[in-house]
């Protein structure tokens, strides 16, 4: 289904178009706002739904807002959802190819109402497809272990709204990543697909590799700070973090994230169009939490680190 006729804009290309416009005028309203303290109503609810966690901190909020408020630890919610969700589509796709077996009904039309119509897709991506999938899941799986067995969470909060948005984000990708290979019902074999292997393939892959292994360790460096050299969690206060890429970026596990949705766009060969659209939410929103936590650390510490950025090394 088309949103616009004779356009190839899928509806899920216009959702997250959407999205990345909403984020990226947050991000930049921040920006230029911020710094004036503005206190109006509309404003309060504005940074509400901007902030979360630690960022909260010290916010005057209206009191009803706090009747929006999740715990913040709720976040592994989201990677339950995705090693499920997507975990299913991985293995629908690859039950689809290597068998011939037709997808639900109900995931056809799933796909039919948000995604191109078939004749408009690229053929020949069934291992990009596969691939992709797989790394969403491995992803997921390990957030999801990271939530449960490092993360230190404190009684920080989001917003329910913010919540909502975790949840359809992750359920939203898996269909975002069938916008564009054409996945006929037929049967491949694992010599077709191994002919289908690219060098942007081990690329991306090295590249998943290289940004989890980092993200994974910024977080053992932050949950250390609230754990003593036995691991026993004596503390939820915050601190300075050092080490690893924190002594480039304040946010390098946000940066790291942002890679890995990068190395996905790579497993297309950097053509899956409405992915890259994906990456780009990534970076509005990735970029706006991680200045909100630039801002937190310059004001809470004094001597913060001032060549430190918030999100990009060098850079930004």
């Amino acid at each position: 289904m088309l949103l616009l006729p004779g356009t190839e804009l899928s509806v899920t290309a216009a959702v997250w178009l959407l999205l990345d416009v909403a984020f990226l005028a947050a991000l930049l309203l921040h920006l230029l706002l911020g710094g004036y303290g503005c206190r109006s109503p509309l404003w309060s609810v504005f940074q509400d739904l901007l902030r979360y966690g630690k960022t909260k901190l010290g916010q005057q909020r209206p009191a009803w807002l706090h009747h929006f408020d999740l715990p913040k630890r709720w976040f592994s919610h989201f990677y339950y959802l995705s090693v499920i969700w997507n975990g299913a589509l991985l293995w629908l796709v690859c039950r689809t190819l290597l068998s011939g077996a037709h997808m639900p009904v109900w995931l056809e039309s799933l796909l039919y109402l948000f995604n191109k119509e078939p004749h408009q897709k690229t053929s020949g991506e069934e291992l990009s497809t596969i691939l992709a999938l797989s790394l969403i899941w491995l992803h997921s799986l390990g957030r999801l272990a990271e939530c449960r067995y490092v993360s230190v969470f404190s009684s920080g909060v989001i917003n329910l709204a913010q919540y909502c948005l975790g949840i359809g984000f992750y359920i939203f990708i898996g269909i975002t990543l069938l916008d564009h290979p054409q996945l006929d019902v037929k049967t491949v074999t694992i010599s077709d697909l191994a002919s289908q292997l690219h060098w942007y393939h081990v690329m991306g892959m090295l590249v998943f590799c290289w940004a989890s292994v980092h993200q994974h360790r910024c977080l053992v460096i932050l949950a250390s700070l609230r754990k003593n050299k036995s691991g026993k969690v004596v503390s939820l206060t915050h601190a300075v973090p050092r080490g690893d890429w924190f002594e480039m970026v304040s946010c390098p596990h946000y940066f790291a994230e942002l890679l890995i949705y990068i190395s996905v766009a790579m497993m297309f060969g950097f053509a899956h169009t409405t992915w890259w659209l994906v990456v780009l939410f990534v970076l509005f929103n990735q970029s706006g939490a991680a200045v909100l936590c630039h801002e937190f650390y310059h004001e809470k510490f004094e001597d913060y680190p001032a060549h430190r950025k918030a999100l990009i090394p060098y850079l930004f």
